[in-house]
């Protein structure tokens, strides 16, 4: 494989890059209400301030994929943003948080860092560039049904808008029903492109629809699989976390209890500094 020249993006007084440790992207699946959000971001943004590892807090005010209607779908836009923007003024983390529509992105744009497209809609040209045209930098996660070469188009989608703040997220492919599997080899191909990547290590161990009326997983594979990328070398890694996974409103099965996370930090850091000292021939 060619050489890269691997991006490096700025925020918030830290560097995303995949050649730079990794940034923690972490928080709830959901927005619930304004104590639980705070409460989650001062337990995880401590535990980053211990370990020295650069943190985004992230979260969704709309779920509006859900597997039933009867699914819950969040606090909605305009009290999100009122509890993400606090967040980020108290504690002076960026934030991070996703939109479904072109004309979410201008508002999401005044509060949040960073742009999330779901990766069910990253084909989405018009919600792509609409966010693009933001130009805040700009998280794509790889649908599950798209190759990871695939993403080269998505990039250049949005140069075409002049943003070239790009993430790129990967976070599992279908195979078969209800499954999905993550070839990490994906991480080092959508490199290529440049843009940092993240490794999902929430949504890869997701099993979408398998409880029927929602999404199914196991969250004692999501240390196992988030050493692998680290392994490879990612940017950043994306945590989904809740302090009480079982009674979530969504993808609670896939989240790591919040106690959990500073071993399993703490652990992961470890495998960074060998995988950033120790980068493959090939990069």
């Amino acid at each position: 494989m060619a050489s890269v020249d691997h991006k490096k993006i700025e925020i918030g007084g830290m560097t995303l890059s995949n050649q730079r440790p990794f940034v923690l992207i972490a928080g709830p699946c959901q927005i619930e209400s304004e104590d639980h959000s705070f409460m989650i971001a001062k337990k995880l943004e401590g535990i980053c301030a211990k370990l020295k590892i650069p943190f985004i807090f992230k979260a969704s005010f709309d779920k509006a994929n859900r597997s039933s209607v009867s699914g819950k779908r969040g606090v909605g836009l305009e009290r999100g943003l009122d509890i993400l923007g606090k967040i980020r003024e108290t504690l002076g983390c960026p934030v991070l948080t996703d939109v479904h529509e072109r004309e979410q992105c201008k508002r999401v744009a005044e509060v949040a860092d960073v742009i999330q497209i779901p990766a069910f809609l990253c084909r989405q040209t018009d919600l792509v560039l609409e966010a693009g045209r933001t130009g805040k930098i700009v998280n794509i996660k790889k649908g599950q049904f798209l190759a990871p070469w695939d993403m080269y188009n998505i990039v250049e989608k949005l140069a075409s808008v002049g943003n070239e703040k790009v993430l790129l997220t990967e976070r599992g492919s279908s195979f078969g029903y209800n499954t999905l599997v993550c070839d990490m080899r994906s991480l080092t191909q959508m490199a290529v492109t440049g843009c940092p990547v993240v490794f999902d290590a929430t949504h890869s161990v997701q099993q979408p629809g398998s409880l029927g009326g929602a999404s199914g997983g196991d969250r004692s594979f999501v240390p196992v699989l988030a050493r692998a990328a680290i392994a490879v070398g990612v940017a950043a890694l994306f945590v989904e976390t809740h302090n009480d996974p079982d009674n979530a409103p969504s993808d609670g099965p896939n989240m790591i209890r919040l106690d959990d996370m500073e071993y399993m930090l703490s652990q992961l850091k470890k495998f960074d500094e060998i995988s950033k000292a120790n980068p493959p021939v090939n990069r």
